[in-house]
């Protein structure tokens, strides 16, 4: 990793910077009665691949004992990956906001959460997001806590997604942050975001004792997003008991979220990102054409091209430099509260990283999903 020079100092130095923003700016305006509201979704989805396995199929040794199994070709990406009729998830959200102070606790269970919520272990956990706010100004607010990345287009939510399947872009980015920042709405359509985080994942303390920095900046609905810092330790006692410190390359991404109203019914939606860490990572860039037809129906496609630098594991097909083309074409029908998403997916990989029906290496993969989504 690029050593960070007077690494303390600066953690000190920003930390501090923010509390004292904190503490020297207050809004002038009267209290509004509180505002206290509890929401969330359920999903469900059914999947299954036009060209791969659609069962677990075990694999026996020469005594006939299962050794193993081949599993359902999915993917290569978070979330919707099951066959056939599968769970989501629940995700309960409780909030709580008046003029100045507020508090959300965004809880998930079921298969789609634990897949998206670690603890500072790596184990599933059940707290999405947990974090309280303040703000200080009527242009500034600070938030404590965990909340989720301000990276890339797509969300842990599927009722904020268009899309019920994910990109690679968003499940090989951050998911997740723990920390402290600052949102400044710095007028005429501009807006920054600073923060101070615990290394990726860690969400509920910080083991390393590392700090990663954040930064956004928008205008207009377009946002610049960047991060930077040690996600490992950088020291460890041999087996003699002595301190050994090692000089860890920091990780870092830079992003671009943004979209347009290219006429009052079709939206473009575009996203790019680059991750680098000790010359491992990834890059990408999708594209998300919405069309809506009526006040009931929309439809939409995600071209995404994705590609890992080195042998960054992403992809999954062990060949360095690696990458992926997938087309997602998605149908969303609105029914109330309800939302019917049929999806077909189509995954394109530089290497044989599918298994066809026949559990033959393919470089390809098709998919269908019907997923539903209802909002509370």
């Amino acid at each position: 990793m690029k050593t960070i020079i007077n690494t303390k100092y600066i953690k000190n130095l920003v930390f501090a910077i923010m509390v004292l923003v904190s503490f020297t700016v207050f809004g002038q305006e009267e209290e509004t009665k509180p505002k206290f509201e509890f929401s969330g979704t359920v999903d469900a989805y059914y999947r299954a691949n036009f060209n791969g396995l659609n069962k677990e199929i075990p694999v026996l040794d020469e005594d006939g004992e299962t050794e193993g199994v081949f599993v359902p070709a999915a993917p290569g990406t978070s979330f919707a990956n099951d066959p056939g009729f599968a769970i989501g998830m629940v995700n309960l959200i409780a909030s709580y906001e008046s003029e100045k102070v507020g508090f959300v606790a965004d809880l998930v269970f079921g298969p789609r959460g634990e897949d998206a919520v670690f603890n500072s272990f790596g184990s599933p956990a059940i707290v999405n997001q947990l974090y309280v706010f303040w703000n200080v100004g009527e242009n500034t607010r600070l938030t404590f806590g965990n909340f989720n990345t301000f990276l890339g287009y797509e969300v842990i939510s599927p009722s904020a997604n268009f899309n019920y399947s994910t990109s690679y872009m968003f499940s090989y980015g951050p998911f997740s942050h723990t920390g402290i920042k600052a949102d400044f709405d710095l007028g005429n359509d501009w807006s920054a975001m600073l923060a101070v985080l615990n290394p990726t994942d860690f969400t509920d303390f910080n083991p390393l004792g590392e700090i990663s920095f954040g930064a956004q900046l928008g205008y207009s609905g377009q946002f610049l997003n960047l991060i930077y810092g040690n996600q490992s330790g950088d020291e460890f006692v041999n087996a003699d008991g002595a301190l050994i410190e090692v000089d860890n390359e920091a990780l870092f991404q830079i992003d671009f979220t943004g979209g347009f109203d290219i006429t009052e019914k079709f939206f473009l939606g575009i996203n790019a990102t680059y991750q680098d860490t000790d010359d491992l990572g990834f890059y990408g860039v999708a594209l998300y054409p919405q069309l809506t037809t009526s006040d009931n129906f929309a439809i939409g496609l995600r071209g995404e091209y994705f590609a890992e630098s080195g042998s960054f594991g992403a992809i999954g097909t062990g060949v360095e430099d690696s990458s992926v083309f997938a087309v997602t074409l998605t149908g969303s029908a609105t029914i109330g509260d309800l939302i019917i998403k049929p999806e077909i997916r189509l995954d394109s990989a530089s290497e044989d990283f599918f298994l066809d029906s026949d559990l033959n290496p393919s470089d390809s993969l098709a998919s269908f999903i019907l997923a539903a989504v209802y909002s509370f």
